[in-house]
């Protein structure tokens, strides 16, 4: 039942995402030193879960920064950056910046999880 509540599954598809950007930030970071390697990233969340079908709605123009460019959870995109003169794009900086990033979207997945819980609890009566 409570799988089927829409904030439930958004909240499951975010740490989803979250959990296969790490991964490929992770990939990143072992080919740091890979000749020719070219550093890759996800496509944003907005835009890998409207490919879901799911959709982010906006109650103003502006609200969440909704982009209506389509993409999906396994497509990879390079982020821009320089080579290095071996031709790998991976910069270590950018890679821990983009894990921090990681790291606020699935803390707020886990958020979302525990508002959902508490408002559920709540209207149990178990407050």
């Amino acid at each position: 039942m409570f799988e089927k509540l829409e904030i439930v599954r958004m909240a499951q598809a975010m740490a989803s995402h979250a959990a296969a950007r790490q991964a490929e930030i992770a990939r990143n970071i072992a080919h740091a030193d890979t000749p020719g390697y070219k550093a890759q990233d996800l496509a944003p969340f907005a835009e890998a879960y409207a490919a879901d079908g799911g959709t982010l709605r906006a109650t103003r123009t502006g609200h969440l920064g909704v982009d209506s460019t389509p993409g999906t959870e396994t497509q990879t995109r390079r982020p821009r950056g320089a080579a290095s003169p071996d031709g790998n794009t991976v910069s270590l900086e950018a890679e821990m910046m983009r894990s921090a990033e990681v790291r606020q979207q699935h803390d707020l997945a886990l958020s979302i999880y525990r508002s959902s819980a508490r408002i559920l609890r709540t209207s149990l009566g178990r407050g």
